[in-house]
């Protein structure tokens, strides 16, 4: 019985002998597994191919034909191969890598019954992500497997898949070719793309420290989405391309970690800019590519116009001319596959042609005559000559052949005898493999080595790095610290970058903390709106009613100034931010004082006598308003002359983030401006409560009382809880009291205010307030 599952295209030739491949070439759009329902077993779209991966495919074709024509490799072996696309899903791979070590397309390892494909060995993996998902499955039999890609090498891959191996040149060369390709166009400034996974990090992290130790600086870095399906998403998407489009007006010049994923996403993201009204002149850079690049089929990309593309420069791996191959490929007949699933959908992509009149869609296209040339393909999708890529699967093909033969000669050769007497006594000649002899084994990168007392010096323990620091290779001495914006990752085999942290307006903090800023600072307008409205009626006439206007002007504006500690750090939040509240806080609280001591002095004079009658009036309110306000301008002019603030990184105090926040200068120029405010609130308090038995219809003595002991307790408990917190919880405290205190001025103060004007409208006329002075 067969699996319920699809088996996509594959390209087959048995043999004596398989080796099997799994290649990245084609993929389907509309694949992508949600997790919100089960995945479809057989693939829904039309897949769309990279033309230029078709060639690996070939190559692996092309080596074992050619293997199996040369009479000095393998003779009476016939070698045969088993080609699967993986569509550049973790899913497919598996399924293929389980069927290699399964029967013909049944998917149970190790059932001997029915055919079997008699594997030797693996070659695939266009990636690190691909090539390790393979090595899960086939490294359980002990299969070799031969990759094309860069592994990252930060994993240790080795220990845990001893049997991989890799077909390409040392990836250090490509860093230091873009370097040197950079300095010869004296190219200083420019950006980086790479893919949002393990290796666009490596690649990132590696190229970064080369760039700056030759003196060349990163304007921007940014990470295409590691799942297509995110493309799909079009909210995620034109933000993607909002933030793109920012980041490419910083240089001329982009470095692409260019893998097929990557510039497919890039060039979708591409038409997407056009398509929102950019010109290609806008975003076309000067775009460095890596080895990896390929373009998608030029038929499908056609209304993306690679034009953006045009002048590119690209590194290439080592291969060299095969005029066979190019034969080969000219013998290509897609109406005579033999055995290649993958031609049919290669040429209609290459030629934008049917081979079946049921698979014409609604533009006509015309049907494949087989006689199409290859060579018309534009370069940048399909080349005739070898790659650089197709050249390392075309010599991993060789080296399975030759290590083969050297096998088929050594058994030849090396024969074990049994011992015709009682017993099996071997006599064996061991070979090829050395042995080994050693006290124990390497510690692994995260470790370092410990001496064992007692023990000789080649003895030796591994001891796990700690907190903070990390070890990249084997058999470290020694852990070493990270620099200051990385911190070690939790096997602390590897330095990652710093999260930046700061009291954002996109946070949920950040957005409660400007609502609340603003909803007050509209209250307070309000406020005052209705006390300019009602200021001829006897209760804002009492109150001294330009006091009151100034001193809510000051109550909103406090308010605002809070926005300023709200969002990342600049040079000019942080000049201002401090200084700005205090001295507008301590006008508030100036006015407060004024209202207090002019209510005080005005019922001193009604003694006979009274020599304070000369102080009465608006000479005395401005005064203190005056005097008060000067002292803080005075105050803060010295700090910002002297020590003033600054934006300031801080590694130290958080060990997975970079603290963004501003650095006061001078501390104790900080605590003078609060102590300040805290001295006037003081008096204020006062005097206050030395006027809280004033007759009541004039008096606001108690209000104010109340909301300066309000004021006092929050400021109070501000300090300690300042001193206590880190990062952007710091500044929301210092915030949250700026908005606590404002407000509780604003509510003791007015709302009895308030409550006469607008909901006893009776009580503020002339005649009730005679009748509770009578009263009292």
């Amino acid at each position: 019985m067969k699996d319920d599952l699809s088996f996509p295209p594959e390209c087959y030739q048995p043999g004596d002998l398989v080796i099997a491949g799994v290649v990245s070439h084609l993929f389907s759009p509309g694949d992508f597994v949600s997790f919100n329902e089960p995945p479809e077993t057989k693939s829904t779209d039309k897949p769309i191919t990279a033309l230029k991966n078709y060639q690996h495919v070939l190559s692996l074709v092309f080596a074992v034909k050619e293997i199996n024509e040369k009479p000095s490799i393998l003779p009476n072996i016939t070698l045969g191969f088993h080609i699967y696309d993986n569509y550049f899903e973790a899913r497919m791979t598996y399924q293929n890598s389980l069927d290699f070590v399964s029967n013909w397309h049944r998917f149970v390892p190790n059932y001997s019954c029915g055919i079997q494909k008699n594997l030797v060995s693996v070659i695939g993996g266009l990636n690190s992500e691909t090539a390790f998902h393979i090595a899960d499955i086939i490294s359980l039999y002990k299969v070799p497997q031969i990759t094309y890609s860069f592994l990252v090498p930060v994993m240790n891959y080795k220990a845990m898949f001893p049997s991989i191996y890799q077909m390409v040149p040392n990836e250090a060369l490509q860093y230091t070719g873009i370097v040197q390709l950079l300095l010869h166009f004296e190219w200083t400034w420019v950006g980086i793309i790479a893919k949002d996974d393990d290796q666009g990090i490596h690649f990132i992290q590696t190229l970064t420290p080369k760039l700056s130790q030759g003196g060349i600086c990163t304007g921007f870095i940014e990470r295409i989405p590691s799942a297509l399906s995110a493309l799909y998403d079009l909210v995620a998407l034109f933000d993607r391309v909002e933030i793109m489009l920012s980041s490419f007006k910083k240089t001329n010049v982009v470095i692409i970690n260019a893998h097929t994923h990557t510039v497919f996403a890039l060039s979708g993201l591409m038409y997407m800019a056009i398509l929102m009204g950019m010109t290609i002149s806008a975003i076309s850079k000067v775009w460095i590519m890596t080895a990896e690049w390929s373009f998608v089929s030029h038929t499908f990309q056609q209304g993306l116009n690679t034009q953006v593309f045009h002048g590119a420069l690209s590194f290439s791996i080592h291969s060299s001319e095969l005029l066979e191959f190019q034969n080969f490929l000219r013998s290509l007949n897609p109406l005579y596959p033999k055995g290649d699933g993958f031609i049919r959908v290669f040429w209609e992509h290459a030629f934008n042609c049917s081979l079946s009149d049921f698979d014409m869609d609604e533009e006509k296209q015309a049907i494949c005559s087989g006689d199409e040339e290859l060579e018309n393909i534009p370069g940048p999708y399909f080349e005739m000559s070898m790659t650089g890529q197709s050249y390392s699967i075309y010599n991993a093909a060789h080296t399975i052949a030759h290590a083969l033969q050297a096998m088929h000669s050594s058994r030849s050769k090396y024969k074990y005898k049994t011992n015709e007497g009682g017993g099996d006594h071997l006599k064996l000649q061991c070979w090829q493999v050395l042995p080994l002899a050693v006290c124990n084994e390497k510690c692994h990168p995260g470790y370092s080595r410990k001496r064992k007392e007692g023990k000789p010096f080649c003895c030796y323990g591994c001891t796990q790095c700690p907190t903070g620091k990390t070890s990249h290779e084997k058999d470290s001495d020694d852990c070493y610290s990270c620099p200051e914006d990385q911190y070690a990752n939790e096997d602390r085999n590897i330095c990652l970058p710093k999260f930046p942290n700061f009291l954002s307006h996109h946070e949920p903090l950040g957005v409660i903390l400007v609502f609340l800023a603003l909803f007050f600072s509209l209250i307070t307008l309000f406020v005052l709106g209705i006390f300019i409205k009602h200021r001829n009626t006897p209760i804002v006439k009492a109150n001294n009613r330009n006091l009151t206007y100034s001193l809510l002007i000051c109550l909103a504006l406090c308010f605002l100034c809070s926005l300023l500690f709200i969002g990342q750090p600049h040079p000019v939040s942080c000049y201002l931010r401090q200084t700005s509240f205090g001295i507008i806080f301590s006008t508030a609280v100036s006015f407060i004082m004024a209202k207090t001591i002019t209510v005080v002095v005005a019922f001193m004079t009604t003694k006979p006598g009274s020599r304070m009658r000369k102080w009465v009036g608006k000479k005395l309110a401005n005064s203190v308003v005056i005097f008060c306000s000067l002292m803080q301008v005075g105050i803060c002019s010295l700090w910002l002359s002297t020590a003033p603030p600054y934006p300031d990184l801080d590694n130290h105090s958080l060990a997975e983030e970079t603290v963004l926040g501003c650095n006061e200068g001078s501390a104790p120029w900080f605590y003078y401006v609060l102590g300040y405010m805290g001295f006037l609130a003081l008096i204020s308090f006062v005097v206050a409560f030395l006027a809280r038995n004033l007759p009541s219809t004039f008096n606001e003595a108690k209000f104010i009382t109340f909301s300066l002991l309000v004021f006092c307790c929050v400021w109070v408990s501000f300090v300690p809880t300042y001193l206590s917190t880190k990062g952007k919880y710091m500044v929301a405290v210092e915030v949250f009291s700026i908005l606590a205190s404002s407000a509780g001025l604003l509510v003791c103060i007015f709302c009895p205010k308030l409550y006469v004007i607008v909901i006893r409208p009776e009580l503020n006329c002339k005649n009730q307030l005679i009748k509770k002075i009578n009263r009292q």
